[in-house]
């Protein structure tokens, strides 16, 4: 092994930071930390192996002579790092996707506004209450649909078994 603290201490710290660094970016690419697009992700995934592939050349392989210390290199992987956290910052401060009512097989048909009344349960005896106007749905923001939206449909009666014959 190359790395030498007391001999060659730079040397020594640019091999580590070199691997350090291609780890990170592996890590990064490879796990979706800050939900980076396949495009990023498999950038910092073929950084990370060049970064480490070298550190790992200059540690084990490598056998002296003259070599090039390139500090400008990590420019990128502070630059993909920083990405990456943006990423993560912006994912976290979306919104998030509102969750769904839970289903509720006894809930009463809404009234006008959408709003159901407090409490309310279907009626006992089989009558159901007439709603005075179809629902109405905030108009919206976007331009309208080209297709004709389905009106909302009425709950139906509750089956009753038909009288017995007279006679």
């Amino acid at each position: 092994m190359n790395l030498d603290f007391d001999v060659e201490p730079l040397f020594s710290w640019y091999v580590v930071l070199l691997a350090v660094s291609g780890i990170a970016l592996l890590v990064i690419g490879a796990v979706n930390l800050g939900g980076l697009k396949i495009g990023w992700r498999l950038f910092n995934v073929l950084v990370g192996l060049g970064f480490t592939g070298y550190a790992y050349y200059l540690a084990f392989v490598f056998e002296g002579g003259t070599y090039t210390l390139f500090f400008k290199a990590f420019i990128l992987p502070v630059l993909l790092i920083a990405n990456a956290v943006k990423a993560l910052v912006a994912r976290s401060q979306a919104p998030a996707a509102p969750a769904a009512a839970p289903y509720q097989a006894n809930a009463p048909y809404p009234q006008q506004g959408g709003q159901y009344p407090q409490g309310a349960q279907y009626p006992q005896g089989g009558q159901y209450p007439q709603q005075a106007a179809p629902f109405q749905a905030a108009a919206p923001a976007a331009p309208a649909s080209p297709y004709q939206a389905a009106a909302p449909v009425a709950p139906a009666a509750p089956y009753q078994p038909p009288a017995p014959p007279q006679g």
